[in-house]
């Protein structure tokens, strides 16, 4: 089974509180205009709301799961379907990579899709899939429509960072909130989606997940791994690190920008991890050891340079080899 898109995904695991509420609010009649699905990145946010999409748009007063030969279940994925707009970020053509944030432009589409008459006689849905990127001016745009929203329409915003959205924008939504998932509901899925990983590479994949699956699939699927056993490396050599490691590492993850990626972002979860489990009383010998080394707000500040310098050396397109050499030497100072 090849790894589906949130759009034609009819797998879901571990949210059926948040289906049970949703399915309550179909079958009642009084389906709020505005939902605000938040949590973890890659623990199902999207593929709920597709999930709602399809349910709504097929005139279904309960959730479920809808098999995918369904006709509507068809035209979603496809992205077809007459009755529902996707918002989300662009792609930038002169970049050759995705804008990053959401447009007004991109936003200015919903209400000229909700001043037009649903197709098919029944509800329009709006999705805004990572509105935590919407800027400020699309932002004013989008509450607009929330403010006055037409009959018969669900607009859902998809967020992972929902402090970073107008207060007046989540005030008008009805919140939902989804959880990480469990160590073993990321194996299953990870057993569901790449049926050829072995089963020690799930479990190791699934605690480096943190509770993610589409986080879980990244780190399967690329250089996931490698990548950890070098970040593991580099910790254990601390506070002290011999010359050589910041090239052994750099020389390993090779030019690969989405290595580089991924070894910094293992590396700043298990600094954060580090520090999150000190301040709880409930650290590992490993973090113990690890957090000895300096103050916990110094290793807040390191964890905020690194993603400081991780951003500078991605979107200007730096030197990785150095970019490896100051994380190190931060590291050991």
């Amino acid at each position: 089974m090849t790894t589906p898109l949130p759009r034609d995904n009819p797998l879901l695991l571990g949210h059926e509180a948040a289906e049970a509420l949703l399915s309550d609010a179909m079958a009642s009649g009084r389906m709020h205009h505005a939902w605000l699905i938040t949590g973890p990145k890659g623990v199902g946010k999207a593929t709920l709301a597709f999930r709602l999409a399809r349910h709504i748009l097929s005139g279904h007063r309960h959730m479920g799961t809808m098999e995918p030969n369904h006709p509507v279940f068809r035209r979603v994925a496809a992205g077809t379907h007459a009755d529902l707009l996707t918002v989300e970020r662009e792609w930038d053509e002169k970049r050759k990579k995705l804008r990053g944030e959401i447009v007004i432009d991109t936003v200015r589409g919903v209400a000229g899709f909700l001043r037009l008459t649903a197709a098919e006689g029944g509800w329009r849905v709006v999705i805004v899939d990572g509105a935590e990127d919407i800027n400020r001016n699309a932002a004013n745009a989008l509450l607009k429509v929330l403010e006055e929203p037409p009959p018969r329409t669900v607009i859902i915003l998809v967020c992972a960072a929902a402090g970073r959205l107008l207060t007046t924008i989540r005030s008008r939504c009805r919140r939902l909130r989804l959880s990480k998932l469990t160590d073993a509901l990321v194996e299953e899925l990870l057993g569901k989606y790449l049926p050829d990983l072995a089963a020690n590479s799930r479990e190791r994949v699934a605690a480096l997940a943190e509770g993610s699956i589409g986080r879980a699939l990244q780190l399967a699927e690329g250089d996931g791994l490698p990548a950890a056993e070098l970040v593991g490396r580099v910790l254990e050599a601390l506070p002290h690190p011999r010359v050589q490691l910041a090239d052994d590492v750099a020389d390993a993850l090779g030019r690969s920008e989405d290595a580089f990626t991924t070894f910094m972002d293992l590396l700043r979860a298990a600094i954060a991890s580090a520090v999150r489990e000190t301040a709880r009383g409930q650290p590992d010998p490993d973090q113990t050891r690890l957090i000895g080394a300096r103050p916990l707000d110094g290793w807040v500040e390191i964890w905020q340079a690194l993603g400081a310098l991780q951003t500078e050396t991605e979107d200007l397109y730096l030197d990785k080899r150095q970019a490896i050499a100051n994380t190190v030497a931060m590291l050991a100072t």
